[in-house]
């Protein structure tokens, strides 16, 4: 029987986070759809969050970003295409493969995306005021937890 409850409350305590994560996922999706447009006006979330990956990279090949983004290579080479033509992003020779090419955030680009962050992280790093640094770390440690698959 305790086994039971166990199970029964295990299934109520995930139920309850999902439904955290779904309130936590369309307020996410707010605060990216504001940034991209800081970013440039009309930019769509899909570019914003392909532009984020190349600024957090620094450097990485359209098929390694394809690969991380689990995106079509066609959808995202006209992504790219836009990108660059926005002067956010830049493409040079790979020296490692003389086929392929790097793409680069462009300072231009890292100064647009720090200014379109600005008001969203001054939004958590006020929400998060009260909290201790160790709860903030806790929770970073525990959600790479879950999105890696392993156990804390």
């Amino acid at each position: 029987m305790a086994d039971r409850s166990t199970r029964e409350a295990r299934t109520a305590a995930v139920r309850a986070l999902e439904s955290e994560f779904g309130e936590l996922i369309n307020h996410f999706r707010r605060i990216i759809t504001d940034n991209a447009n800081r970013v440039s006006p009309g930019m769509l979330p899909g570019a914003y969050k392909v532009f984020t990956t190349i600024v957090r990279h620094e450097s990485v090949t359209q098929s390694a970003l394809a690969d991380a983004l689990l995106l079509d290579k066609g959808q995202l080479s006209r992504t790219v295409r836009e990108l660059e033509q926005l002067g956010l992003v830049e493409r040079s020779p790979d020296p490692s493969d003389g086929r392929s090419s790097l793409l680069s955030p462009t300072a231009f680009g890292v100064e647009r995306l720090a200014i379109a962050r600005e008001p969203q992280e001054d939004a958590l790093l006020g929400a998060l005021a009260d909290w201790p640094v160790d709860d903030i770390e806790n929770l970073s440690r525990l959600l790479h937890a879950l999105t890696a698959g392993v156990t804390p």
